[in-house]
């Protein structure tokens, strides 16, 4: 599911002049490295991948979806957000991908 994930991430995060630089997953949450166009506020960009992500799983993967999501929510309301400043890319990239991934 996380490759899936990645894709509708990029999907999404190209329609709003966005591009995914990198991208890893774990049990329970995501990490993304995003760089966005300042016309798009924080806000935006991580409300319009939460909601149309979850449509997309929602869609794509059924019965799982309605498994372990009835009557919740798939993302939950919060996020986390931090600005890169002047650190370099390839550090970031790295943090990203050193993130454990599930097994299932």
């Amino acid at each position: 599911m996380l490759e899936r994930l990645r894709g509708m991430f990029w999907q999404v995060c190209r329609k709003m002049d966005c591009y995914l630089v990198e991208f890893s997953g774990e049990a329970d949450h995501v990490h993304l490295l995003i760089e966005f166009h300042p016309k798009n506020s924080i806000s935006a960009v991580v409300g319009s991948l939460k909601a149309s992500t979850a449509r997309m799983v929602k869609k794509g993967f059924p019965g799982q979806y309605s498994k372990h999501y009835r009557g919740k929510s798939f993302w939950s309301g919060s996020y986390y957000v931090a600005s890169s400043g002047g650190a370099p890319i390839e550090k970031l990239k790295e943090y990203i991908n050193e993130q454990h991934q599930p097994t299932h």
